[in-house]
């Protein structure tokens, strides 16, 4: 949907009302005219979008304005609508609100300054209204992109939770004569291997649960007069670490540094999704690398104007090749399409944090791991009571 059209349609089937209108407000205003409603219906079939408002005649031969009013109502909801007649009738101006919806009634014969004031104000209204479904639009389609990922990373630890599950339950087998009340009997799988299977399956419910929560509360704080909340650096990064599903010896791997805590300037139901991103991006690449490490630093510092503030993950893994890394937040590329990476990860934390005011910043070279900075660049604070 146009935000910037300016064109106003007016339809009235004298010709010299036409030909007045244009050449007293086509000094100011894109005019196009018509005769009549199916030739305005013509016009908008071919070119609606260009057009901001409407004005019409009411008294027309065939079919009415308020005709025309009612059919644009439901086909060009985007135009701001005006009614003109010579006729005061009550009823008249009372289909006009409730059936055509317009935004004013102007009475013939037409004045020059009230008319130019009115096209002003439904210029003014086109504009305020297009910029709001632009708005809408675009937060509409944020949420499907931010549940479809949400979706995308619930979706492998729970299919991980379902095979663990399942591989237990395929070696179960019906108890034997002679077994005590309340055995339970798995073949070829020992109690060890029983308790990390379910110890595994475990740790990814907690994590969901942990991803479910935080959109829920986030849910909760965009109602009317909920209290504002902020969340700190150091506080995300303490959930980050201790619900994140690390696999065997991976929370060994990772260490944090915090230097200077700071409040963090978005949503946290985002900003932790895309830490829990982050982490398993670097996880995945270090897990062929012969002595791992992920290092995950939180810094604030004073800047020019604003103080400005950065998470850094800093790994040691196998790298990422320039042609790669020139296109990982600009597009869907992806080193790991064997193992169902989507490439959609990067794009989703770039826009995650440019709405909050900053950017992701890569540096990685082949061999020589990769570093992945959080850069936050406005509406940053300095935690209370931070080192």
């Amino acid at each position: 949907m146009r935000t910037d059209a300016q064109a106003i349609l007016f339809v009235d089937d004298e010709a010299v009302s036409r030909q007045w209108f244009s050449r007293c407000f086509g000094d100011e205003f894109e005019i196009s005219t018509a005769a009549s409603v199916d030739e305005a219906l013509a016009i908008l079939t071919e070119r609606g979008e260009s057009f901001a408002a409407l004005i019409t005649d009411y008294r027309m031969p065939e079919q009415d304005g308020m005709k025309l009013l009612r059919f644009v109502r439901r086909e060009h909801r985007h135009l701001v609508r005006l009614l003109v007649t010579a006729y005061a009738e009550k009823d008249v101006a009372i289909a006009a609100v409730n059936q055509g919806q317009v935004m004013r009634i102007l009475e013939k014969p037409l004045e020059d300054e009230p008319t130019r004031e009115a096209l002003r104000e439904a210029l003014s209204l086109y504009r305020h209204q297009a910029l709001e479904r632009a708005l809408n639009e675009g937060r509409a389609a944020a949420l499907r992109e931010t549940l479809g990922f949400l979706a995308h990373e619930l979706n492998t630890p729970l299919a991980t939770v379902r095979g663990s599950v399942a591989a237990v339950l395929e070696r179960h087998r019906p108890p034997e004569p002679g077994d005590a009340p309340g055995t339970v009997r798995f073949e070829g799988l020992g109690p060890q291997e029983l308790l990390a299977a379910l110890q595994r399956a475990e740790r990814r419910a907690l994590y969901c649960q942990s991803l479910v929560a935080t959109f829920v509360q986030s849910a909760r704080d965009a109602y009317p007069g909920a209290a504002p909340q902020t969340v700190s650096a150091a506080s995300l990064l303490g959930s980050l670490v201790d619900e994140y599903p690390f696999e065997d010896r991976e929370r060994h791997w990772v260490s944090t540094e915090l230097r200077q805590d700071f409040r963090l300037p978005g949503r946290r139901d985002l900003l932790y999704l895309v830490l829990c991103t982050l982490t398993k991006n670097a996880i995945l690449a270090l897990r062929d690398t012969a002595e791992p490490r992920l290092r995950i630093e939180v810094d604030c510092a004073p800047g020019p104007g604003a103080p400005r503030a950065w998470i850094r993950f800093i790994d040691n893994g196998p790298g990422i090749a320039p042609v790669v890394l020139a296109r990982l937040t600009r597009e869907p590329v992806t080193t790991r399409a064997a193992t169902g990476g989507n490439g959609m990860g990067l794009m989703f934390c770039q826009r995650v944090m440019q709405a909050a005011g900053g950017a992701i910043r890569l540096q990685s070279a082949l061999g020589h791991g990769t570093t992945v900075e959080l850069a936050f660049e406005r509406g940053v604070q300095p935690a209370v009571g931070a080192a």
